[in-house]
Order: structure tokens, then sequence, then C-alpha cells
């Protein structure tokens, strides 16, 4: 269960869908399910985004997308990403996306404070020799577009989706530093 060791469950788990709502199929080129995530989209890397695909929703106005890492040495997940108000008629962002708060592309969508403080993509960077960490790339389709500022953080855009959800779908990446030997 992905759930951090403070008991703090990731977001999927703490948000409802509608009754009956579809599963959103949330894949990436860069790597497969449970796969690893390539360095250079780690913060020890060049900390790009990955890029993302993922199937129609029916009903969708807009997505939202929530990056966590519940295995962090933390108190709660770690929030790798937020970004809503990605149009309903977009299925991928591309590798590599601005960090600016409105990143122009696709058109509309706003990116929110990461936990490290910034905004846009923080790539994953666990304490070396932590072992693996799992990455869950949550997609929610929305009823409509969010009324939230750039300088919103997890749980306002949290509050913001509750009875918005239409689907909802899941990625999970790993990403491991290891010790140098």
């Amino acid at each position: 269960m992905p759930e951090h060791s403070s008991g703090e469950s990731i977001a999927i788990l703490r948000l409802d869908a509608r009754p009956n709502a579809p599963a959103i199929r949330v894949t990436s080129p860069a790597f497969s399910p449970d796969g690893m995530i390539p360095l250079r989209n780690s913060a020890y890397g060049d900390n790009w985004s990955p890029p993302l695909t993922w199937t129609a929703a029916p009903g969708a106005q807009s997505y939202a997308l929530i990056v966590e890492d519940p295995d962090a040495p933390r108190a709660e997940p770690f929030v790798h990403w937020i970004a809503w108000n990605i149009p309903g008629d977009v299925t991928s962002l591309p590798e590599n996306l601005s960090k600016a708060e409105k990143p122009g592309q696709p058109a509309g969508m706003i990116q929110g404070v990461n936990g490290a403080g910034e905004t846009g993509w923080f790539g994953p960077r666990p304490p070396a020799g932590h072992g693996v960490h799992r990455y869950h790339f949550q997609l929610f389709a929305l009823d409509g577009k969010l009324d939230i500022g750039p300088d919103a953080e997890l749980q306002t855009l949290m509050n913001a989706m509750k009875g918005r959800i239409v689907a909802e779908g899941e990625l999970v990446g790993r990403f491991e530093q290891k010790r140098p030997q």
C-alpha cells in the first residue's frame, strides 16, 4: 500500500472519485510501470520532468497531476510535482516541461509548489543508500477547471478537487541512489 511510515497515505487514497468512475491508463515512454525512472529525470541528473501519456477520460474538462514519494524519510510523503487545469482534450505532457507557474504548453496548465518549495517538477533525490523509492504519478480527471493560484500546495489542490473527480489513474516509477563504492 502506498502509505508513508507516518501512516499518511498518498493523495489517490485520500480523494474519492465519483462512483463507477473509469480508470485512466497513465504511461511514460521513459519508464515502464514499476520500472526505474531515468537518471536524467532525477535531481541527481538533469531534473527533467518525465514525459507522460494517458487515456482520455469521458467527461474530463481538465486534469490534475500529483506526484508523491511515500518512501521519503520525513513526516509525510514528499510532493515532487503538482499541476492542474491541464485541458481536458490533452492526453500527454512532454519531457522537460518548463518549471514556470504557467508553462504555456499545454495552454492553461498551472504548476504549484512541490516539497522543495519550488514550482514545477522536482525529480527523485532519495538519500544515497536509502533503498528504492516509489514515485506515484497520480492523474485525476475533473469536471471543470480549478480556481486556485499557482502558489497552491498539495492540500489546497486536494481541497479544490473534492467532489470533482470523474476518473483517476496512476503510474508508479522507482528510483534508487546507491552509496558510492
